[in-house]
């Protein structure tokens, strides 16, 4: 059965929050940074993912399966200002 603890919305500030007990941080194991979604008249709250999480692994299988190549291939000719201006 779900450990569950009753709590109130407290204001902080101009915003308002929730306290969460100690021990469902440290079972949830949450990090300093959250995401928040609405679910089905649920608010989940959970771990914040980088961004660019899973890019490495990734970027290794296109790389394994040879398909990390330029897709512009050679269409991309130099203009003036790269031959005369680029540095």
């Amino acid at each position: 059965m779900p450990t569950i603890v009753k709590t109130r919305i407290v204001k902080i500030g101009n915003s308002q929050g929730v306290r969460i007990p100690k021990i469902f941080l440290e079972q949830s194991a949450l990090g300093e940074e959250v995401e928040l979604a609405l679910e089905a008249e649920q608010i989940v709250i959970r771990s914040a993912h980088s961004v660019r999480q899973g890019w490495e692994a990734a970027f290794q299988a296109m790389n394994e399966q040879g398909d990390d190549g330029l897709l512009d291939g050679d269409s991309l000719l130099p203009t003036a200002w790269d031959e005369e201006e680029w540095e």
